[in-house]
């Protein structure tokens, strides 16, 4: 038997995804830029890939979580705190967004109770959320620039040595 199926590199998934979580990020914090329907969307989006993030790294989540008070590194705990946080002000993310929705909620035909406390929430929530990612981005800055050499600058690199070469 013949198998000739590639094995998926988990460093290039993990920055695919992590690309795409975060570029809907960015389009997502100011829904003035998208529309308020596309900044719902790109929120549930985001949600559900932060939920495949999650589940694509469980084995790291449940390990620091048992030895979160005995054997494991100060970056580790660091990490693991800044990542639990990040998740808990998702959910208040996702819920405040839900509870002001206009358009998502609407469309299923539920109506949300909206108010002031739950824009106020959603807004503050959104602004802890920057410093988070910015927080979680320079966590984790060597393996992003690691990754991107890897699998966008290199092979961007031989791409262009190929067309020096035939041209």
């Amino acid at each position: 038997m013949n198998n000739n199926r590639r094995k998926t590199n988990p460093t290039k998934v993990n920055l695919l995804l992590d690309t795409a979580i975060f570029a809907a990020f960015l389009l997502a914090l100011d829904p003035r830029l998208t529309g308020i329907a596309l900044h719902e969307w790109l929120g549930l989006a985001g949600a559900a890939a932060v939920v495949i993030h999650l589940l694509l790294h469980w084995e790291w989540i449940a390990g620091v979580t048992r030895r979160f008070l005995g054997r494991t590194s100060g970056a580790a705990r660091l990490n693991y705190v800044v990542d639990a946080l990040f998740f808990l002000d998702l959910v208040v993310i996702s819920l405040s967004g839900l509870m002001v929705s206009q358009a998502i909620l609407p469309l299923v035909g539920l109506t949300a109770p909206g108010g002031s406390f739950w824009l106020v929430a959603h807004s503050l929530s959104a602004d802890l959320a920057v410093v988070l990612v910015a927080v979680h981005a320079a966590l984790h800055w060597k393996w992003i620039v690691n990754a991107v050499r890897r699998f966008v600058l290199r092979p961007a690199a031989a791409v262009g040595k190929r067309v020096e070469v035939t041209s």
